[in-house]
């Protein structure tokens, strides 16, 4: 359409309509205030956090996340956490969870990434291993008391957290049940909060060698727990500050040892089936490119310790999420893994056999 030279104010004003009208005019949706909607069960049940919790959350990150201004109806600090608990309690496409908000998928996108971001920058606060004498001497304290198992601060083990296919190199990520996903290797205390993980091997990394290259490895090589332990599974090559049950205990004192020792580990078998339970995306999948995942796997560990400095109560579960967290699921096979029966890897374990469990036997 050519427009011909203005001759009066009401030619102007006309044409100003027209292009007004050709463009789309900005829809702000509703966004309900989620604290007063619901009960706390409710709340719970939709965001996995207690009230409580999810308001220290907001506190927590609010600087880094806000907008400068309320310019153009700007997203809430309130509503982008929300938005991101929400997608990590259903592990949803974005466009849902960003309805269930009031924003449109792009900004849910950015949003959910941002917040996870900044959740998971908190990680050096939330996750740590114990520093001092004292603190060791209480988390040996916690695994203790489950089935006198001494000098243990931490149990170790790896999980599967399953994500779409990464595009480049993608067999890497692909795991022995034949899906794409991440291995993510966690240390826990006796209470169930991480105090170590590890989400950058992707899932056809073997337990053993996630734990050969990590941090909290050098950590018990250069002494700096002074004497404590970790317990872990048959995937892990025995070593003095690494204790991994007996292959084939025989006598009564063997066998009160691999009992303690299992026990004393079953912390961090039940710490991934909180995580997955309150978060079900870890098992239903993180449909968000590669490099995303690692901010969003730690978010969720940072998360899941606050709930239990909260005590949060877990959220109900229906039989999908159940199906996904079994599916989820992977138990390795152990051939190819370094174990001495005897040397130096294999004295601590020898020591507690025969001079401890063998006085409580």
């Amino acid at each position: 359409m050519e427009l011909h030279a203005l001759t009066d104010d009401e030619d102007f004003l006309e044409v100003i309509n027209i292009i007004g009208r050709r463009r789309a005019a900005k829809i702000y949706r509703h966004r309900d205030n989620h604290f007063t909607k619901w009960n706390d069960k409710e709340f719970l049940n939709r965001f996995r956090l207690s009230k409580d919790s999810v308001r220290f959350v907001i506190d927590l990150i609010q600087e880094e996340i806000s907008h400068p201004t309320n310019r153009n109806f700007a997203v809430s600090a309130e509503c982008m956490v929300l938005l991101a608990l929400r997608y990590l309690a259903t592990g949803c496409f974005l466009s849902v969870a960003g309805d269930f908000i009031g924003i449109d998928k792009s900004t849910a996108s950015r949003l959910t990434t941002k917040v996870c971001r900044a959740i998971a920058s908190q990680h050096l606060i939330f996750i740590k291993m114990p520093t001092t004498e004292e603190e060791m001497r209480e988390r040996s304290r916690g695994f203790y008391m489950i089935s006198r198992f001494p000098k243990c601060i931490g149990a170790i083990d790896c999980t599967h957290v399953k994500i779409i296919s990464p595009g480049n190199n993608a067999e890497i990520f692909r795991n022995r049940k034949n899906f794409f996903s991440y291995n993510v290797q966690a240390v826990c205390d006796a209470s169930l909060r991480i105090q170590n993980i590890v989400c950058r091997w992707p899932g056809s990394s073997h337990d053993s060698t996630i734990f050969l290259h990590s941090q909290i490895r050098n950590q018990f090589e250069n002494g700096d727990f002074r004497g404590y332990l970790l317990v872990g599974d048959a995937g892990y090559a025995i070593k003095p500050y690494l204790i991994t049950p007996l292959r084939n205990p025989i006598t009564r004192t063997e066998n009160l040892f691999n009992e303690s020792q299992i026990r004393t580990r079953n912390p961090i078998e039940r710490c991934f089936g909180v995580m997955k339970r309150r978060f079900p995306i870890l098992s239903f999948g993180i449909r968000q490119r590669a490099e995303k995942v690692e901010a969003i796997v730690i978010a969720t560990a940072v998360l899941h310790n606050i709930a239990r400095n909260f005590n949060d109560a877990l959220p109900d579960i229906n039989e999908e999420e159940q199906e996904a967290i079994a599916a989820a699921e992977i138990n390795f096979e152990v051939e190819n893994v370094p174990y001495y029966n005897n040397g130096l890897n294999n004295a601590v374990r020898h020591h507690l056999i025969h001079e401890y469990f063998n006085r409580l036997a």
